[in-house]
């Protein structure tokens, strides 16, 4: 009896991210990071729920219906992904002026859009069909794709700020901000390695067979995902110790009662 074994190592891996994405939201809550990071505990329940929604609605229901699912998350993704790097920026630059802030902020716009602009192909306006079902729903995976590849850039572009000026300010070395950052970089970076990696193997014709180029797509995908368990491990681990600098309010030791004098009797 032969095993697939792609498919099994596939939902392997399935089960080990989403169980890593359920201990961090445990110690997001336990250990009340959640209320000081919203938008980030917001973002790792959005990618669970991508996560069940791809897996247990695949083969389940009707193509269209799960298409249109999947580009709803993926947008929302994209805002939410947005909300997570304004929310890092804040906590990590607390103190910075707001020349600073729109100097920086202005600086990392522009160089991710133009990155963005000259990252991989864009479909012509005409071929959209917008008005229609199917042109719709092409302008929402447009969204999803350009848009996450925005977030991507300025999340290494932050990445790069905060590690060269994070420790003026409040994102010092093994500080909350600084973690979360250095794993999301991790993740941008792969998932952007992928891209450029596939769009150049396309470009020179590298695959002989249809069979060649799924196998290698699945190799891509799974390295990416393997990247992302690792960024959910790093997080957990992190986000479980306390931040240099914050001590744990003890309980006050009871004031002893003042010694009562023994009453003299008058003679």
């Amino acid at each position: 009896m032969h095993f697939n074994f792609d498919f099994f190592s596939h939902q392997f891996l399935w089960a080990l991210t989403f169980a890593a994405q359920v201990v961090l939201l445990a110690v997001l809550l336990g250990r009340d990071r959640a209320r000081r990071y919203p938008w980030f505990t917001v973002g790792i329940v959005l990618a669970a729920l991508q996560l069940m929604a791809g897996i247990l609605l695949s083969g389940r229901i009707a193509m269209l219906p799960l298409q249109e699912i999947m580009l709803v998350l993926a947008d929302i993704d994209v805002i939410v992904g947005l909300m997570v790097l304004v929310e890092l920026a804040r906590m990590a630059f607390t103190g910075a002026t707001r020349s600073q802030w729109i100097a920086n902020t202005v600086g990392l716009v522009i160089v991710a859009g133009g990155l963005l602009v000259l990252w991989g192909p864009w479909p012509a306006w005409n071929n959209l069909g917008l008005g229609t079902l199917l042109g719709e729903l092409r302008m929402m995976q447009l969204v999803a794709q350009k848009g996450s590849t925005l977030v991507d850039l300025l999340t290494v572009g932050l990445g790069l700020v905060v590690g060269l000026f994070g420790y003026r300010f409040k994102a010092g070395w093994r500080s909350y901000p600084q973690m979360i950052v250095i794993g999301l970089s991790a993740v941008a970076i792969a998932w952007l390695t992928v891209q450029q990696t596939w769009l150049i193997l396309l470009r020179k014709a590298y695959f002989q067979s249809q069979e060649q180029l799924l196998s290698f797509s699945g190799k891509l995908v799974a390295a990416d995902k393997i990247v992302y368990l690792a960024a959910l491990v790093w997080w957990i681990a992190w986000l479980w110790l306390d931040e240099p600098g914050t001590t744990t309010a003890l309980p006050a030791e009871a004031e002893p009662e003042p010694e009562q004098k023994p009453e003299q009797t008058e003679l």
